[in-house]
C-alpha cells in the first residue's frame, strides 16, 4: 500500500513538474475564443423533426430529472388535425430558468427523443432577470428569440452532426405514436421494411385488429 501510495504522489508532482516548465497560454478574450469541445454543455435548444413537427412529445422527464428545479414543462393533447409533435402530446410551455440550471446535462440525458441537447454557446450573461428565462421559442429559435447578448452566430453551431450521432438515431421511434383520434394508417418504418428485405418476405402486412367483442380465432 505504501509502495502504491508512492507511485501516485510521484506520478502527481511529475504531472505538475511538467507544466512548471511550459509557456504560459494567453488566450485575448472576447477578441480571441477558444473552441469548446464537441461534448461541451452550454446553452439549451429544442429540436424539431424533419418535416417541421417538434420533437418534445411532453412527457416532462427532462423536468423530473433535473436536479436544480430549472425546466417547467406544461403538456397538452395533440389535435390530430394539426400535430405538434408525434406524439399524443406535446409541450404547450417549455421554460428553463438559466439562473438555476447547472448545466449538468440530464435533461438530455433523460429525454426519450433526443429533443433538448446542450449546445456550445457559454456566453450567456444579460442585464435583466427575466432574459434568463428560456421560453419554448427562444429554445426551438434562439437566433430569432433568444436575447441578443446571449446568441453568437460565430459560437452557434450545428449539433446534428456532433460525435454522439445526436438527432440522428431517434428519427422514427415515435411514428409508431399518434395523437388520440388520429389514423392509425402508417407507412412501414425503415426498421421494418430492412428486416422484411433482409427475410425476403417483401413488404410486410398490416396487422388486423379485431373489432369491439369480436373473439379471436
Amino acid at each position: 500500500m505504501l509502495i502504491k501510495d508512492t507511485k501516485a504522489l510521484a506520478r502527481g508532482f511529475w504531472t505538475t513538474l511538467k507544466h512548471v516548465v511550459r509557456p504560459p497560454t494567453t488566450v485575448r478574450y472576447p477578441d480571441v475564443k477558444r473552441t469548446p469541445s464537441a461534448r461541451f454543455r452550454g446553452r439549451h435548444r429544442l429540436y424539431r423533426e424533419p418535416d417541421g413537427l417538434e420533437r418534445c412529445i411532453g412527457c416532462s422527464l427532462c423536468a423530473a430529472a433535473c436536479p436544480s428545479q430549472a425546466i417547467y414543462v406544461k403538456s397538452s393533447e395533440n389535435d390530430p388535425a394539426a400535430p405538434v409533435s408525434p406524439g399524443e402530446r406535446y409541450a404547450e410551455v417549455y421554460e428553463i430558468n438559466m439562473i438555476r440550471c447547472i448545466f449538468c446535462g440530464f435533461c438530455e440525458e433523460a429525454c426519450p427523443v433526443d429533443a433538448i441537447k446542450l449546445g456550445p454557446e457559454y456566453e450567456l450573461s444579460d442585464f435583466a432577470r427575466a432574459d434568463f428565462v428560456y421560453t419554448k421559442p427562444m429554445l426551438l429559435e434562439p437566433e430569432k428569440y433568444a436575447p441578443k447578448i446571449q446568441f453568437h452566430p460565430d459560437v452557434e453551431r450545428d449539433r446534428a452532426a456532433d460525435d454522439r450521432d445526436a438527432h440522428t438515431k431517434l428519427g422514427e421511434v415515435y411514428r409508431t405514436h399518434h395523437p388520440i383520434g388520429a389514423d392509425v394508417r402508417r407507412a412501414v418504418s425503415h426498421a421494418d421494411a430492412d428486416s422484411a428485405d433482409v427475410h425476403g418476405h417483401g413488404t410486410p402486412e398490416p396487422v388486423a385488429t379485431p373489432a369491439a367483442g369480436e373473439d379471436h380465432a
